[in-house]
């Protein structure tokens, strides 16, 4: 489980294309306390660390998390938003983030408007039924409000700080992201759906933690 505040940004150190797609990735920051085994979210995917030194970490990015995320198009030199998985007590500074990503998003435009810098996107209809305006949703592992919501998409505004700590504010016109949604809204969905009449009731929810 992760909150959605990027600790770091690391650089994509070396690819791997066969198999398991090796990646090493180089960093500072989430290796302090990081063991194998471990998780760290790399654009918003939750990977284990398979191997570490003091400089970098490596992990294997399975087949079917390269077709699902934008992990599969990263190159060398690439810079990446890091952090490390949430341990227990710690202050959720973002929102529960789990690292599994929805599916990929595009990157319309990302214009400045004052001290702050709107991202646009285009999302698959099938993610949007999940996103809702001042909503949080998770983008390349950031945790971010939706502006905007669009028929084909949502704005976020980025603040100053999410702009000098995240890749995104870097983004070109075209470039893909990795969404995942507010995990609470699939939740409802397969509560209402899986219940006897197609539909759940009010008591239902209350005592599912959901109202």
């Amino acid at each position: 489980m992760f909150t959605g505040i990027v600790e770091e940004i690391g650089t994509v150190e070396r690819v791997g294309h066969q198999g398991t797609a090796p990646l090493t990735i180089r960093c500072a920051t989430v290796l302090e306390g990081t063991r194998l085994g471990d998780s760290i979210s790399v654009n918003g995917v939750c990977i284990t660390v398979t191997e570490r030194d003091e400089r970098s970490f490596r992990a294997d990015v399975q087949p079917i998390t390269k077709r699902r995320s934008n992990l599969g198009a990263l190159r060398l030199g690439d810079s990446v938003n890091l952090e490390r998985s949430v341990a227990a007590g710690q202050r959720l500074g973002g929102h529960y983030v789990q690292g599994h990503v929805d599916g990929v998003g595009r990157v319309m435009s990302v214009v400045g408007e004052g001290a702050s810098v709107i991202v646009r996107l285009s999302v698959p209809t099938e993610l949007l039924r999940y996103v809702v305006e001042r909503g949080y949703v998770a983008i390349d592992g950031a945790s971010l409000t939706v502006a905007t919501l669009r028929s084909d998409g949502f704005d976020v505004s980025l603040v100053y700080y999410t702009q000098q700590e995240t890749t995104l504010p870097g983004k070109r016109s075209g470039a893909t992201v990795n969404i995942e949604v507010d995990v609470f809204g699939k939740y409802v969905e397969r509560l209402m759906g899986n219940s006897a009449g197609g539909g759940v009731t009010m008591d239902q929810l209350r005592r599912a933690g959901y109202t």
